[in-house]
């Protein structure tokens, strides 16, 4: 025991709590000044540095720094550019420590599966230019393989690029205006938003002035380089396309309070974690929001775990503080009361879509019309790409909206011009239509590009559309994902059928092959999807999935939807019927 009778952990927990109840007693500290800061201390000198300081905080309590944390203890990642291009000219790929340092700028090597690196760009909201669109085309024709992938955080990477090329690409990518600072490693990844904001008819705020000021304000300071793992931020502004925004680790969705426009605030999803971000009981102004999300940050920076990397995520923080000592810290960190509202005072938008990503659908402006293209498992060609930005160009205003879904939105195309343009992507080999099956398929990279991936399933989704295809034809929308490992980048526990890559053993052999997960879901269906059936061989996944949707056409109550389907069945019961096959 410490000081007082307290454990240093009950003291940081009271610490917090006296701090909301000073703040609610209108005692507030200087915006700005961290928790546990003198009060003299704001008024001269530069504050410390936040990294070092969160790391010095861990060992004086006897913590053991891991070996990232003693990377960036070294030398900010920030200043090790000279490192990178001495590499290119050596035309040398970077040891594993040292690749954890060059995905601060973008940069990831992917051997052994491939023996190369990737780039992840950072595309706010997922808006882009056709320009910028081209652009990317003629780097990847240049430095890297002919096509990008569009990511489940609404982005883009570039593959296959030597080790001489990978400064190129991101010099060149600044050049368009697109700093891939910050996408890998400890950092705040790409922003998510509503990929309509601006155009839908049922938002309640068009996201992309917070978006582009929160995207600006990371990119911008420094302290916010020190994170102790990797944190993901979306916006939701209550638009007809799903944002998935309750799987982050910072959720901020529109509503109506009763004061007016506010974004409700929820905390620590990682669904990969089978958690959602949890109702924070909080709102926030928009004109407040960046400062709200910089003092979480700074919270998660000096509470987040730099021991054991499995635990530094800001679920685990909530988890070890509890919510209301968390949010003490961020008043204390902001220097005034966060506002608090009820749940049942709040008005959200009507909820989204679901496959609303895909097909015509009109804009809020009068006589325009945005249409949502399929791609093959988020994978699009240099043809394909140039013939995109020339399509947003030419048939609209030259704005191109990936989503989180691996697809992509073209918008404002007038009436008069939406049976030309249709034809134009047809042209490409894309369309705007697709089975309930294939609109919700979702795959990630797959070992065909990563080291930590069980299975091929990019390859793996689009055999098993196709084997499903042919075979039935579902009259409501499911969303299949594939996910090649408990990284869960294709988040597999919120799909309708979760695909998890697994090694399966077969004799002697080792085959690929997935855990098969029913029942999840994302907003109104929010819930975690529960494992039915581990350790599946690929080539005997498609009779398995045909049997659980054969079985549920054929069971189902009126309306029924497949998720409400499996929640009525047990484990055994679904098992059984996988097992057994298609009828």
């Amino acid at each position: 025991m410490t000081e007082a009778g307290f454990t240093g952990e009950q003291q940081e927990y009271l610490k917090g709590f006296m701090a909301g109840v000073e703040a609610r007693r209108g005692t507030l500290l200087p915006a700005g000044m961290p928790a546990g800061m003198p009060a003299g201390a704001a008024a001269g000198g530069a504050p410390p540095d936040a990294l070092r300081a969160a790391q010095d905080a861990t060992i004086a309590r006897g913590g053991r720094l891991v070996p990232q944390e003693e990377a960036k203890r070294a030398r900010h990642p920030l200043d090790r550019w000279d490192e990178m291009t001495a590499r290119a000219e050596a035309g040398a790929f970077p040891k594993p420590i040292d690749d954890f340092i060059g995905r601060y700028h973008g940069l990831f090597f992917v051997g052994p599966a491939q023996d190369a690196f990737m780039c992840r760009l950072r595309i706010p909201g997922g808006i882009l230019t056709a320009a910028q669109l081209e652009g990317i085309a003629d780097i990847a024709r240049d430095c890297a393989a002919p096509h990008a992938d569009i990511t489940t955080r609404a982005n883009l990477q570039l593959r296959e690029i030597p080790a001489a090329r990978g400064v190129e690409v991101v010099q060149r990518l600044a050049e368009l205006g697109i700093i891939p600072r910050g996408t890998g490693a400890d950092n705040i990844r790409n922003i998510t938003a509503s990929p309509t904001a601006g155009i839908d008819p049922q938002e309640l705020a068009d996201t992309r002035p917070l978006v582009r000021a929160l995207h600006h304000h990371v990119l911008n300071t420094r302290d916010l380089f020190a994170l102790p793992r990797k944190f993901n931020i979306s916006v939701a502004g209550g638009g007809a396309v799903e944002v998935l925004e309750e799987t982050n680790d910072i959720s901020l969705r529109a509503v109506m309070a009763p004061g007016g426009l506010r974004y409700r605030l929820a905390l620590g999803g990682i669904t990969g974690h089978r958690d959602f971000a949890r109702p924070a009981g909080v709102v926030v102004r928009p004109e407040d929001a960046v400062r709200v999300c910089d003092a979480v940050l700074r919270v998660f920076i000096a509470e987040g775990d730099r021991t054991d990397r499995k635990a530094a995520r800001l679920k685990y923080v909530l988890d070890r503080l509890g919510l209301d000592a968390f949010l003490g810290l961020v008043e204390q960190r902001l220097g005034q009361q966060l506002e608090r509202v009820e749940e049942a005072a709040l008005r959200h938008a009507p909820p989204a879509a679901k496959h609303g990503h895909l097909g015509i659908h009109r804009q809020k402006q009068d006589g325009l019309h945005y249409i949502g293209l399929v791609t093959p498992v988020g994978r699009l060609g240099l043809g394909q790409l140039r013939g995109i930005a020339e399509l947003a160009r030419r048939f609209g205003s030259g704005t191109i909206r990936l989503t989180v879904w691996q697809n992509l939105l073209v918008s404002d195309i007038p009436d008069a011009r939406l049976e030309e343009a249709c034809a134009a992507i047809a042209a490409l080999g894309l369309g705007w239509q697709a089975s309930n099956l294939r609109g919700g398929l979702v795959a990630c990279t797959g070992n065909a590009g990563c080291k930590f991936a069980a299975s091929d399933t990019k390859r793996h989704a689009a055999a098993l559309a196709e084997f499903l295809d042919a075979r039935i034809a579902v009259d409501a929308p499911v969303n299949i994902h594939l996910t090649g490992c408990h990284h869960s980048c294709a988040q597999h526990y919120v799909a309708d059928i979760g695909l998890l890559g697994a090694k399966v053993e077969r004799g002697e052999d080792l085959v690929e092959g997935y855990d098969l997960h029913v029942g999840g879901g994302a907003g109104p269906e929010q819930k975690i999807g529960r494992l039915v059936l581990p350790k599946v061989a690929q080539d005997l996944l498609g009779p398995a999935v045909l049997a659980l949707l054969r079985g549920w056409m054929r069971d189902r109550a009126p309306g029924e939807s497949f998720q409400s389907f499996t929640a009525r069945h047990d484990d055994a019961a679904l098992r059984a019927l996988a097992e057994a096959g298609p009828a």
